[in-house]
């Protein structure tokens, strides 16, 4: 019985220690969080909303771990919508956060979408650069 209690006590730590395999991408690496909030002169390029675990089994999962890896995922979407800055729009919540995508630098990468939207005008000064959306 002694046995089982340590290899599940075990168990929950090294779970409870691991990463996840959550990772910036190259696309998020060029993706900055804006946690003033302020986006100001920026063109909104969508939201994400990602979700990690913040919980396994009973043992809840660190807060700023949950948050870090929320942070990561949400540049790495952002990155796919040509976004350039992030913001949070929520504290995060079961484990899930809400992200404003922004473009805000001198190129903005829009996505060339196949439904005909027309993509949002650039800022005077400002290049546009176009890209295919990929088939999910």
């Amino acid at each position: 019985m002694k046995t089982s209690l340590v290899l599940a006590a075990l168990g929950a730590a090294s779970l409870a220690a691991c990463s996840w395999g959550i990772k910036l991408d190259s696309g998020g690496q060029n993706v900055r969080v804006a946690w003033d909030g302020n986006v100001g002169g920026c063109h909104d390029a969508g939201k994400v909303t990602v979700s990690v675990l913040d919980r396994v089994g009973p043992v809840d999962r660190s807060g700023l771990k949950v948050s870090d890896e929320l942070e990561i995922m949400a540049r790495n979407e952002a990155a796919g919508l040509g976004a350039d800055t992030i913001r949070p729009l929520g504290a995060p919540h079961d484990g899930a956060q809400t992200w404003g995508a922004y473009a805000c630098g001198d190129v903005v990468r829009v996505p060339v979408r196949r439904d005909g939207e027309t993509p949002p005008p650039p800022r005077p000064g400002q290049a546009v650069e176009t890209y295919p959306v990929k088939d999910h």
